[in-house]
């Protein structure tokens, strides 16, 4: 799991466009939005997007869920590995 983990640190930083942030910094249970990371509504559709391109997920835009999915990079892994297991 850690290499996914670590897949989905490098979209962040590499799709947000994080340059001041590396891999290690970003810790997997931390949030993403608010006091964690500090990521935006904006930074969400971004990363929506991305995970679509690299990881071939559908994301449902009116779910519930999504808050859930997109809260760490612990929970977006979780998220990748169930859309995986439903192909």
């Amino acid at each position: 799991m850690a290499d996914i983990d670590t897949d989905i640190k490098q979209m962040i930083i590499t799709e947000l466009e994080l340059e001041d942030i590396a891999i290690e910094d970003i810790d997997t249970e931390a949030p993403l939005f608010g006091d964690g990371l500090g990521l935006d509504s904006i930074d969400a559709l971004e990363l929506g997007l991305a995970l679509q391109k690299n990881f071939n997920v559908k994301i449902d835009a009116n779910s519930e869920q999504n808050k859930e999915h997109f809260y760490s990079v612990a929970s977006l892994r979780n998220f990748v590995l169930a859309q995986s297991a439903s192909q």
